[in-house]
């Protein structure tokens, strides 16, 4: 009897902990729910809010840039923003820094977001009509900016003024199949190695020739890394032994004849990338409006193929509209897809767009909303990237993102990845506002050398005179 009443108490003791357990687990079931519920409903309202953010952007700004990027940017903007207009203007580089200076300085014009190219910034910086960046929250996520791209963007003081959406570094575009014939490899690092010094460069110059191929259409090729110093320290003209280097290859290259005698921007230069090409001779002005290359081609007895061209990263769009073909295509006339980009004996970079915002703006806030979107907003990088069709973000984790894509035209070569290298080796503290003149008087004293126009000594003192001139506080130890 007293074992029959215990298996009834455990009988009962197992029914209520089954009835309890049960309750338990509807209970939670239902708090699961509601929370899950509660979850989807914040996810729900967040997306609201964001879209209500955006959409809460109104008013209008007005933008004047050297670039058409900048009104594809503007009519996305608008369209993700319908309370938003935008009246943007293009104005040619040459007269961009005095109508920008003049509009702002006195008060003609009410301009909100201006731009500029590296070798523009600082005089502009200087003129005050940059706003403070960082006093409008550029320290988010300036960290994730490309480190040369952020320090282009400063004043002397380390004040950011400007930011870009896209890196430029140089390299050099090349063959893969005439490096695989030559040299028996393809591939972006062994190729690099042909490049990695200007003694190497002309090693590799002569291996082509005895093959039957032109190292570079013109001597032009290495304009974009000619140097690794700074053209002026502590106030003193510096020419190091790297330039005397360039100039010395430059020379050599011309006379020697490594090259087609192209210059760089003419017709035969263009048709080079495409494949064969008719050799030119020195005497030859191609740019005499009497000279037709298509008539000159057809009749030459001696032709070659061009192994590389020196171009930063936007050169690709300048390769693409002239190699002859498509790689998505069976059609294989030209040379699509069959480049690769390596790397060159120094780290340098030209061109791309600064963003600021005017001193003058009224609409500052909303100046900074359309900066930050076009350089650090995901959406929009990888829009762009899409839309561009060769634009390389300096927002690193976009560049991270897109690590591992594949580009067709450079035959599968991860471009993301190798730009991003590139970029980072640079060192802007051998970057001065003088660069680009005295760079470009460098190269007006090399070509009076190589084309037998002037002694080195006439051509040196040319160049120290143009220099003088130009800059008057400069010293000079010749």
């Amino acid at each position: 009897m007293k074992f029959k009443k215990i298996a009834a108490l455990c009988l009962t003791v197992a029914m209520i902990v089954f009835m309890v357990g049960c309750r338990n687990s509807d209970g939670d079931k239902k708090d699961i729910r509601e929370a899950e519920t509660t979850t989807v409903d914040a996810d729900i309202k967040e997306t609201e809010n964001n879209e209500n953010a955006k959409s809460a952007l109104a008013g209008s700004l007005v933008i004047w840039t050297l670039e058409k990027d900048l009104e594809t940017m503007a009519e996305k903007f608008m369209e993700e923003n319908p309370d938003v207009t935008i009246q943007t203007t293009v104005i040619v580089p040459e007269e961009y820094v005095s109508k920008i200076e003049t509009a702002i300085l006195g008060g003609d014009h009410v301009i909100d977001v201006i731009v500029g190219e590296p070798q523009m910034l600082q005089p502009m910086f200087e003129a005050g009509i940059f706003e403070d960046l960082n006093a409008l929250g550029c320290d988010a996520f300036a960290g994730d900016m490309v480190d040369y791209v952020r320090k282009v963007g400063q004043d002397a003081d380390g004040i950011q003024r400007a930011l870009s959406y896209q890196i430029c570094p140089s390299g050099f575009y090349y063959r893969r199949d005439i490096a695989q014939e030559v040299f028996g490899y393809d591939d972006p690092e062994s190729v690099g190695k042909l490049f990695s010094s200007y003694d190497k460069i002309l090693d590799t110059a002569e291996t082509l020739k005895n093959a039957g191929y032109a190292i570079f259409a013109s001597d032009g090729e290495l304009g974009y890394m000619k140097g690794d110093s700074a053209w002026v320290i502590d106030g003193t003209l510096n020419i190091d032994q790297a330039r005397y280097d360039y100039m010395d290859l430059r020379i050599i290259l011309y006379q020697d004849g490594y090259t087609t005698y192209a210059s760089s921007g003419s017709a035969p230069w263009y048709a080079a990338m495409a494949g064969k090409v008719a050799c030119l001779t020195p005497d030859i002005n191609v740019w005499d409006e009497n000279f037709n290359y298509d008539d000159y081609a057809a009749e030459a007895s001696v032709t070659t193929e061009v192994f590389a061209y020196g171009f930063p990263s936007w050169g690709i769009l300048t390769m693409r509209d002239h190699v002859g073909d498509d790689p998505d295509t069976d059609i294989l006339e030209g040379t699509a897809g069959k480049w690769g980009i390596c790397a060159g004996p120094v780290y340098g970079f030209s061109g791309g767009t600064w963003l600021g915002i005017s001193t003058a703006s009224k609409n500052k806030d909303l100046a900074w909303e359309f900066i930050k979107w076009a350089v650090a907003d995901m959406d929009t990088i990888n829009w762009w990237i899409e839309t561009s069709q060769g634009n390389i973000p300096s927002y690193i984790p976009a560049l991270e993102a897109h690590a591992d894509d594949e580009n067709a035209f450079c035959g599968g070569q991860k471009l993301f990845q190798f730009w991003l290298k590139q970029a980072q080796r640079i060192d802007y503290s051998k970057v001065t506002q003088y660069d680009t003149a005295i760079g470009d008087a460098w190269d007006v004293a090399i070509d009076t050398i190589e084309t037998g126009a002037g002694t080195q000594k006439d051509a040196m003192a040319a160049f120290y005179d143009t220099v003088a001139s130009i800059y008057p506080e400069i010293t000079i130890n010749k």
